[in-house]
């Protein structure tokens, strides 16, 4: 097991950090992550305006750059010590299955950023990967077998999203082998949590679900309608476990270009989802299922036994108590839509 190292026993607190896709949800958070531990040169970048950014930190160098363009990566990565690259044209299933060649476009933002923080002399980059890259034929049965890191091989990724993040891993993975950059590289499966997409269309699960309670117990409607049968599974992580585990992947000297798992092992039903915000809503809805809807992949889950090894350490929080965080903010946000305060969706 390696020594759990992170950005505060390692970096001067003086030392750059850059975090690209700072306007979405992991991006924000994590720039409020370091922001909070003392650092004071952090550079958060998104190609969103600032009136669109989930969080923006006070103190901060906040630009708005699309990162898919090259000199705009430059500009971004000047001065860096480490890069952290979440920046991604996504969102949840109703988004990606729809929306496969904007997707594949952020083959664009890793490859640039890769290239720029290289050659800004950059110590560490980090790339935000999906369980999407994971083969798709052992995802077809919701009772599915944790899915281990070698199972991204024999490569069958999700279409667009998944063989984006499988490429832009093996380019992280040659920036060490050819030029050595030290990459790390994460996994992420299902991350939820405040301060992230709840409406529009790019909200993931968690989220829409929760928002859908809301809206039904305000309207009076008691029904809430499911993608999908209601049977397909995954494992969700909340965003607190998630940026633990950046820091400590980013800075483990045993996982330089290794790809790993970072998610929750705990598998669950869209069904049990609904279930759980029902209970915190207080209220039971009459389901309706659309089957035409996206629904992804029958079955995935995250398999730790690798985090666990090398870390000592794998996400935590229980579902139940990260959901009722979730909807506790997502409700604040409902309420302040509908009383005309602006709000981020």
């Amino acid at each position: 097991m390696a020594d759990n190292l992170k950005a505060v026993s390692i970096l001067n607190k003086d030392d750059q950090i850059v975090i690209g896709g700072a306007g979405g949800f992991i991006g924000g958070a994590l720039t409020r992550y370091f922001h909070e531990q003392g650092f004071t040169d952090i550079r958060a970048v998104d190609k969103k305006p600032l009136s669109q950014w989930y969080q923006i930190v006070p103190g901060v160098e906040s630009l708005c750059l699309d990162l898919s363009d090259r000199w705009n990566c430059r500009r971004a990565c000047e001065g860096a010590v480490e890069v952290y690259n979440l920046a991604a044209d996504m969102g949840g299933m109703g988004f990606i299955e729809r929306f496969r060649i904007e997707c594949l476009r952020s083959v664009l933002i890793n490859t640039h950023m890769l290239e720029e923080a290289y050659l800004a002399g950059a110590r560490r980059y980090f790339f935000s990967s999906s369980a999407c890259a994971y083969n798709t034929d052992l995802q077809k049965d919701p009772n599915v077998r944790a899915l281990r890191e070698s199972d991204a091989y024999p490569a069958m990724a999700e279409r667009g999203y998944g063989w984006e993040k499988l490429f832009s891993e093996m380019v992280c993975r040659e920036y060490w082998a050819e030029r050595g950059l030290k990459t790390a590289i994460a996994r992420f499966h299902n991350v939820y949590g405040p301060y992230g997409t709840w409406d529009g269309g790019r909200e993931k699960a968690p989220a829409a679900i929760c928002r859908k309670v809301i809206e039904a117990k305000d309207s009076g409607n008691l029904e809430i309608e499911i993608w999908g049968d209601g049977h397909q599974t995954r494992s969700f992580m909340y965003i607190d476990d998630c940026l633990e585990g950046i820091d400590q992947i980013m800075h483990c000297e045993d996982l330089i270009a290794t790809p790993i798992n970072l998610g929750s092992d705990v598998l669950m039903s869209i069904n049990d989802l609904v279930s759980i915000a029902e209970r915190i809503g207080g209220v039971t809805l009459k389901r309706t299922y659309d089957l035409d809807a996206p629904t992804g992949v029958a079955g995935r889950n995250s398999d730790n036994t690798f985090i666990k090894k090398i870390l000592g350490w794998a996400p935590s929080l229980p579902l139940e108590e990260g959901m009722k965080r979730t909807y506790a903010w997502i409700e604040q946000q409902y309420i302040g839509r509908k009383a005309g305060r602006r709000t981020v969706s």
